[in-house]
């Protein structure tokens, strides 16, 4: 049989991308893998050694792309890593509040529409079979009505989307997605099941996946490889995995642990009211494309909201408005924690009561700093920490670490560890001034199935203290914790 790739007592020549064991592995003509394991497994490092981003200390992996004529693995293997949902090409000058900045649209600012066809031309032939397959992808994804809209102002799922447009038209040998359905609504995971299925049988185009969340393993996937504590065990099939899986815990927060939250002290002495948020007649545009049109909203004290909706029907646009990230938020008429809007507060005013993650704050940090200092950055409501904390505030950055079971990472760099990790450690940002609103934007990202449940368990164990605010978006219903008491879902205007 074809072997597409192969890897024989592979070793990286870098001691720090090395796995604990050398790697075999082969994938044959016609198999679709799934990369499986817990966060910080060693998932990643696999498909970095598997398209050669890595030298190997003997042989180097051995690659037979045929029928494909191009010789280069560059050419040959695409590979979208975690990261790519949240930006990817010239990321280094995002930062947090640039989505909601209009100021920062310039000419050299692209277009979804110019970005694509750009990579169209540059990634092979213009000919009427490859105008006929972007037309195809572009309605799969609803990005004909994305193509006059900057790509700054995507949204998490949006960006997605084009990351997978861009992919898909370099018509690769091998296509290796990490996480490929997070940050996707139920509907446009459906379609990007149903396409990769089609497109794993009509063409030569082999699939290898890399997933966190088991429950998303698509049917298409014949084989799986999981890799637990750096080591990447041998391929089995997709069946043989299905019975062997172990069944997601129903619990995973000690009760040690959800005692030790629950007896916090308060901490927070400030004046208290009735409502946390207030919107009245809100609406947020863009040019001519309205994001919030006319929304009414009220959140008060103690509630949990789950905020649902289609990617780019506004959720984190208004969020950012909440966390006063947004400059449109002065326009408008909203009252945080009792107090109108452009009434004097400053933005700190308002940040020191929310504790916030999303996607956007993931794609935000981009300083290799200690993650006890990412954790500590809470406490100053900073992305990046510029002001050193004192050892109080180390011991209860820690305090939280152990909470989400990461102390061990404390001094290790943020860009040393696996994303899961990095999204448990900006989790841990989020607890650590023990805010009275918590906003989870998407917080379970990229975690695996026990991690998720830890993070569910915690959130529940938080919402139990007095007088603390919930809200939280996600995609997948089952990721809501059970302590949700309100729903509000936006539907996408155009």
């Amino acid at each position: 049989m074809q072997a597409t790739i192969r890897i024989i007592d592979g070793v990286a020549r870098m001691p720090k991308w090395r796995l604990a064991r050398p790697v075999n592995f082969t994938a044959f003509n016609g198999e679709h893998i799934a990369i499986v394991g817990e966060n910080g497994g060693g998932k990643s490092m696999l498909a970095d050694i598997l398209i050669g981003r890595h030298p190997l200390l003997a042989v180097e992996p051995a690659y037979d792309f045929s029928p494909s004529t191009r010789e280069l693995v560059a050419d040959n293997i695409r590979y979208i890593t975690f990261r790519d949902c949240y930006g990817g090409d010239n990321d280094s000058t995002y930062y947090l509040q640039q989505r909601w900045n209009q100021h920062d649209i310039d000419e050299s600012t692209p277009t979804v529409g110019e970005h694509l066809e750009q990579e169209f031309i540059l990634t092979g032939e213009d000919n009427p079979a490859r105008r006929l397959q972007q037309a195809h992808i572009y309605e799969l994804f609803g990005l004909a009505k994305l193509l006059d809209k900057y790509i700054i102002l995507l949204s998490s799922g949006e960006l997605r989307k084009l990351q997978l447009a861009k992919a898909l038209f370099a018509q690769p040998r091998i296509l290796i997605m990490d996480n490929p359905f997070i940050g996707l609504d139920a509907e446009t995971r459906q379609q990007l099941n149903h396409l990769l299925k089609d497109l794993s049988t009509e063409q030569a185009l082999q699939l290898i996946l890399i997933i966190a969340k088991t429950d998303d393993l698509p049917d298409f996937i014949t084989h799986v490889v999981e890799v637990n504590g750096m080591i990447s065990s041998n391929k089995i099939t997709r069946d043989e995995y299905l019975r062997k899986r172990h069944e997601r815990p129903q619990r995973v927060l000690s009760p040690e642990k959800e005692l030790a939250i629950l007896q916090l002290p308060y901490t927070n002495t400030s004046e208290r009211t009735e409502e946390v948020v207030r919107l009245n007649n809100v609406s947020v545009r863009y040019g001519n494309r309205t994001i919030l049109d006319h929304l009414n909203w009220v959140v008060r004290v103690g509630e949990r909201w789950a905020l649902s909706g289609c990617n780019g029907s506004g959720k984190s646009t208004l969020l950012s408005l909440i966390c006063a990230d947004n400059p449109q938020g002065y326009a408008c008429d909203i009252t945080l924690f009792g107090k109108p809007r452009g009434s004097g507060e400053t933005i700190w005013d308002i940040k020191r009561h929310i504790g916030y993650v999303s996607p956007e704050m993931h794609r935000a940090y981009k300083k290799d700093l200690p993650t006890v200092r990412i954790v500590a950055s809470g406490l100053k409501d900073s992305v990046g920490l510029y002001v050193r904390p004192t050892d109080e505030e180390y011991e209860q950055c820690l305090w939280w670490m152990n909470i989400f079971g990461i102390s061990h990472l404390s001094e290790r760099s943020f860009f040393s560890i696996s994303s899961g990790e990095q999204r448990l450690v900006l989790l841990a940002r989020a607890f650590v001034k023990d805010p009275d609103l918590l906003i989870l934007d998407e917080p379970l990202h990229g975690l695996d199935d026990t991690h998720r449940q830890l993070v569910k368990d915690i959130i529940e164990a938080f919402c139990k203290r007095k007088d603390k605010t919930l809200i939280m978006v996600t995609h997948y219903e089952e990721e809501l914790p059970s302590c949700i008491t309100h729903r509000l879902h936006l539907e996408k205007n155009n």
